[in-house]
């Protein structure tokens, strides 16, 4: 007797997303510690990349964004209007001095935010229909618990930012707020503490860029390609700068200065940036770690 094909609907899709979800957070511990290592596998070999390899990263995420132009604005559609809520927040002036390392702090957390993008190119990569689920498919993912602490440990260092970026403005132009932005724009252009605050502002972020950039550039589609524990991901990543300082020193600044233009106007150019570059970063990562089994068959690019 046949049995009838049942269609889901999306609330059965989404429930039974986070049905595996829980399962995937229930192996977190396993994945975090790094627990029963010998059925791992093996940490990939890292491959050095080339500027050019960077540009041909950014070609291919391109092409994958316009492949999936209509799907993932969709999905990305909401970034202006938290960028805008977070900028009406800032201007009841206390808040007013965190407004830009708000905006510069999405860097710290865009490796997060990109996750999806990445399961959208490796699907794509295989051949399959990618569509906007995909992106949701990562909480299916047996390494999702681990994709989960160390999108936790970002945020802790978003977090940190954010502290540390008050504390420089409460011994420059501080601790008294803001008057009004006028004034506040006036004390940081045109008085020596508002110089300094500026010099020393991004001086610190940038180490907190670096920080986060040489954990994760290559960790999060790491764990969603190999079956790895969280150490071996975040190992492999710094692994991949200490191997590549140079192009991953431009590939930091890429992202930054692309964060950057998205955010003009009103945010409307991260609906573009944020998944163009989240696809370059798988490319850029698959130029790095070459699919499982094909190492030893690979040269290092010189």
């Amino acid at each position: 007797m046949a049995v009838a094909r049942h269609i889901r609907n999306p609330v059965e899709w989404v429930l039974d997303a986070f049905a595996r979800a829980e399962h995937s957070l229930e192996e977190a511990g396993r994945h975090v510690g790094g627990l029963d290592a010998a059925r791992y596998d093996a940490p990939p070999e890292i491959h050095r990349i080339t500027i050019a390899d960077l540009q041909a990263a950014l070609a291919r995420g391109f092409d994958d964004f316009s492949a999936c132009r209509t799907d993932v604005i969709a999905l990305f559609a909401v970034y202006p209007l938290i960028g805008l809520v977070l900028a009406r927040l800032t201007f009841g002036y206390d808040m007013l001095p965190l407004l830009f390392p708000l905006a510069a702090g999405f860097a710290l957390i865009g490796p997060v935010a990109a996750v999806g993008l990445y399961q959208m190119s490796r699907a794509r990569e295989q051949g399959a229909e990618v569509s906007w689920a995909h992106a949701f498919s990562v909480v299916q993912s047996p390494r999702f618990g681990a994709i989960v602490v160390l999108g936790l440990l970002l945020l802790g260092v978003f977090v940190t930012w954010l502290i540390v970026a008050q504390a420089i403005y409460m011994v420059t132009l501080g601790p008294t707020p803001p008057v009004s932005f006028g004034a506040f724009v006036s004390d940081v252009f045109t008085t020596a503490a508002g110089w300094t605050m500026i010099v020393v502002g991004l001086a610190v972020g940038a180490l907190f860029a670096i920080f986060v950039l040489t954990i994760s550039v290559v960790s999060f589609p790491l764990l969603l390609d190999r079956d790895v524990g969280l150490p071996t991901a975040m190992a492999t990543s710094i692994r991949t700068v200490a191997a590549n300082p140079g192009p991953m020193l431009v590939w930091g600044l890429i992202v930054a200065i692309g964060l950057a233009l998205g955010m003009l106007p009103l945010f409307l150019g991260l609906t573009v940036v944020v998944p163009v570059l989240g696809h370059a970063t798988w490319h850029l990562y698959r130029s790095v770690v070459k699919p499982a089994g094909t190492e030893m068959m690979q040269e290092p690019s010189e």
